[in-house]
C-alpha cells in the first residue's frame, strides 16, 4: 500500500469516528435553536426554549444540586484516590495489600445497579440504627464518591507509577521530612494527573443516573434523574437547552485545563532544565 494511501485511509477512517461521535452532539445543539416543540420538525430558529428553561424552575434546582455533589464529589475522591494511589504505589508490601487493591479497584468492574443497591440497603439499616442520614444529597455524595474514587486512583495510581522517585529520594537527603517531601516534591510532579481525576470524577458525577436513582430521596432530584423521567414522557425542547448549555461549560472547562496543563508542564520542564545546567556547571 502506498504512503499517501494509507494516509488517506487513517484520515478517512479517523473523520468516521469523529463524525460518529460528535454528530448527534452537534444535531442536539441545533435542535435547541428549533421553534417547533417536534423534534422530526424545523420550525425555524428561535430562542423560545432557552426562555422556558429560565422559568423551569425544577430542571434548574437539579442542575445546581447536580453541580454541588460533582464538586464535592470531586475534590473527595481526588483526595482519597491520591492517598489511595500513594499507598498501592510506594507500599509494596503491607498486610492486606492485595484485598485494598481489589476493594480499590472493584467500583470498576462493578455494575453500577449493584452498587446502588447495596448502598442503599445498607443505608437504610444504618437509618434505622443511627437515625441518619437520611437519603438526599450526603447518600448521593457518598455513593458518586465511592464510585469516583476508583477511578482517580487509577489516574493518580499510572502517574506515580511511572514517576521516577528519584526526586522524592533527593529530597529525603537532603533533610525534608516525609510530608515535606510530599508536598514539596511528589505533589507539583502529580498535579496534572490530580486535574484530570479532577475533571473526570466530576464528568462521572454529574452524569450519573443508576446511583442517583438509588440514593436520592424526596427533593433531592438531580439533573439526569430529571431529563430521564421526562424522557419516558417525551421529551420536551428545553432539554435540549440543558445539554446545549451543559457542552458549553464542559468545553470551555476542558479547554482551560488543557491550557493550565500544557502551562505548567512547559514551566516543569523549564524549571527542570535550569536545575540540571545549575547542577552541571
Amino acid at each position: 500500500m502506498k504512503p499517501n494511501a494509507g494516509k488517506l485511509m487513517s484520515v478517512g477512517w479517523m473523520s468516521v469516528v469523529f463524525i460518529f461521535l460528535y454528530l448527534p452532539i452537534f444535531t442536539l445543539v441545533i435542535l435547541s435553536f428549533n421553534e417547533s416543540p417536534m423534534v422530526t420538525h424545523w420550525g425555524g430558529w428561535s430562542l423560545r426554549w432557552y426562555e422556558d428553561l429560565a422559568k423551569d424552575t425544577e430542571l434548574i434546582a437539579g442542575f445546581l444540586l447536580s453541580i454541588k455533589i460533582a464538586f464535592f464529589t470531586a475534590c473527595a475522591s481526588v483526595v482519597l484516590g491520591t492517598l489511595a494511589a500513594l499507598a498501592l504505589s510506594r507500599f509494596k508490601r503491607f498486610p492486606g495489600r492485595t484485598l485494598f487493591a481489589g476493594m480499590v479497584s472493584s467500583p470498576l468492574v462493578m455494575p453500577e445497579v449493584i452498587i446502588g443497591l447495596s448502598l442503599l440497603l445498607m443505608l437504610v439499616s444504618v437509618q434505622r440504627l443511627a437515625g441518619f442520614p437520611e437519603r438526599g444529597m450526603m447518600t448521593i455524595w457518598l455513593g458518586h464518591t465511592l464510585l469516583g474514587m476508583a477511578y482517580a486512583t487509577v489516574v493518580v495510581q499510572s502517574r506515580l507509577q511511572e514517576m521516577s522517585q528519584s526526586l522524592e529520594e533527593a529530597a529525603q537527603d537532603l533533610g525534608c521530612r516525609p510530608w515535606q517531601v510530599f508536598f514539596l516534591v511528589t505533589l507539583p510532579l502529580i498535579s496534572q494527573a490530580i486535574g484530570s481525576a479532577w475533571l473526570l470524577t466530576f464528568t462521572l458525577s454529574l452524569d450519573d443516573v443508576v446511583l442517583s436513582a438509588f440514593l436520592s430521596g424526596p427533593g433531592s432530584t438531580t439533573m439526569p434523574i430529571t431529563i430521564f423521567s421526562r424522557a419516558r414522557l417525551g421529551l420536551n425542547p428545553s432539554v435540549n437547552t440543558v445539554a446545549t448549555l451543559t457542552v458549553l461549560a464542559v468545553s470551555v472547562a476542558v479547554v482551560l485545563a488543557s491550557y493550565w496543563m500544557a502551562r505548567s508542564e512547559r514551566r516543569r520542564a523549564q524549571e527542570m532544565a535550569a536545575a540540571y545546567k545549575s547542577s552541571g556547571q
